[in-house]
Parts: C-alpha cells; structure tokens; sequence
C-alpha cells in the first residue's frame, strides 16, 4: 500500500468551486477527506445521523457554524462535531481554506439538509 495525498486520492467537486479529495474510503469504521474551499464559498448546512466528525485546518482560516455557534479555526486547529448537529463550513477569508475532515462512521449516505 503506498501513500496517498490530493494527487492520488478520488476527487469532486462541491459548492460553487470547492474540492475534495478522499484520503482513505472504502472502509465500514472511517474515512478521511481533504479539502479546499476557496474565499466566499461554503458548504449547505446539514448534519449526519450516525457520523461524528473531527475537522482540522490544515492551512487557512474558517468557520465552522455548529448548531447556531460561530467556531473559527485557523492552522493547526480543530473541532468535532457530533452526530445530528446541525453545521455548516464557511470561508470568509481572501484566501483558500485546506482542511481534513475525518468522520466515524463514514459520513457518505448519512447527510440530511438542515
């Protein structure tokens, strides 16, 4: 098994011209995605049913609206969410935002708008 990183990883877009990149999928217990959300977009509010997340910017600066509360990160930072929370990540920076989202379960199929 060999490393893996944004070139390698399976890729797709969301929001009005955000990316993401899947570190490790295909398992029942985790997955880990990277992302890259560019200033001014953000993602629709939601939650998941059964999956808890665990965001860390990796570089950058955003915000991560949890049930109502504003939560700002910056590199080096992170924030969970628990299972049906209503969130949603912001970028309100003038720069991109790189960020790992690990979720438990993994959260594909478990996404429900808020």
């Amino acid at each position: 098994m060999g490393a893996v990183d944004v070139t390698t990883g399976r890729h797709y877009q969301w929001g009005g011209a955000s990316h993401g990149w899947h570190l490790l999928e295909g398992r029942d217990d985790l997955s880990v995605i990277q992302e890259r959300v560019p200033p001014g977009d953000r993602e629709q509010r939601h939650y998941h049913v059964r999956a808890r997340q665990f965001f860390y910017v990796l570089a950058g600066e955003g915000t991560l609206e949890i049930d109502g509360t504003s939560c700002t990160l910056t590199a080096g930072q992170g924030v969970e969410v628990a299972p049906g929370v209503p969130h949603q990540f912001v970028n309100g920076s003038a720069e991109d935002v790189d960020f790992l989202v690990i979720s438990t379960p993994p959260s594909q199929g478990d996404r429900v708008d808020a």
